[in-house]
Order: C-alpha cells, then sequence, then structure tokens
C-alpha cells in the first residue's frame, strides 16, 4: 500500500483438516476482528469440505470469509475424481471460486456454473521449473 498498491484484502492458503472446521473458524474470526473492515478475506479450501464437513462449520465459516477457492489439485496434477466432489457442493453455503493448477486437466463438472455460490476459477501458476 505504501507504494499505492491496491490491496484489497488476503488470502490464507492453509489446508485446514475437514474434521476440525470448527478451529479454524474460530482462528478465522479472530483474524477477521483483526483486519480493518474494508479488507476481504478468502481462504483456500479442501473439496473434501463439502462431502466431509460439518455443516454448521461451514455455515460459521460463511459469516467469516468473504470467499473459499476450492483447491482441485495436490502439488501439480489435478485431483482425480474431482467431479465425484463437485456433485456433493450443490447448495455450498459460501461464496466460491475453483482453484486450478496450470495445465491441470480440468472438464467442467455439469452444473456448476448454475450454482448461485459459483464465482469463477483462479488458476494457480507453476514455478517455471515445474511446468
Amino acid at each position: 500500500m505504501a507504494a499505492g498498491t491496491r490491496v484489497a484484502g488476503i488470502q490464507v492458503d492453509f489446508d485446514a483438516r475437514t474434521k476440525h472446521l470448527d478451529d479454524y473458524a474460530r482462528f478465522l474470526a479472530s483474524l477477521r476482528r483483526s483486519l480493518p473492515p474494508r479488507y476481504k478475506l478468502s481462504i483456500t479450501g479442501l473439496m473434501d469440505w463439502s462431502a466431509n464437513g460439518d455443516p454448521a462449520a461451514l455455515l460459521a465459516l460463511r459469516d467469516i470469509v468473504d470467499e473459499v477457492v476450492i483447491q482441485t489439485y495436490q502439488g501439480r496434477s489435478t485431483i482425480w475424481g474431482y467431479e465425484r466432489y463437485f456433485e456433493r457442493m450443490r447448495g455450498f453455503p459460501i461464496s466460491f471460486k475453483v482453484g486450478l493448477v496450470e495445465n491441470g486437466r480440468w472438464i467442467e463438472p455439469q452444473g456448476l456454473r448454475a450454482e448461485p455460490n459459483f464465482k469463477g476459477y483462479v488458476v494457480f501458476l507453476l514455478p517455471r521449473a515445474a511446468r
């Protein structure tokens, strides 16, 4: 900001364990309270959250974060079977984007664009040596 760059907010990239989303929500609530209200708070999230996450913890996150970027990759590859996870994301209660890995295999799951909380894509770029 001191250099004149516009800062919209922060994104926390932390692979919170699905069974402990309530702990993560408490941490994020504390972080949110420390941020000036003008800043957005975005987090990365695991596809497993939609399949096995506690619905109450997900609803708590909805009131804390502005968006979740759902990671569809591990390392440098798209996770095999991602389509099954997106079947379970119907009605995901938080605004979300889908995080893709550069050069990863991706075919958009049917119905994804019709989800009211789907807000688009984010492509995570790989270092030159990994391309």
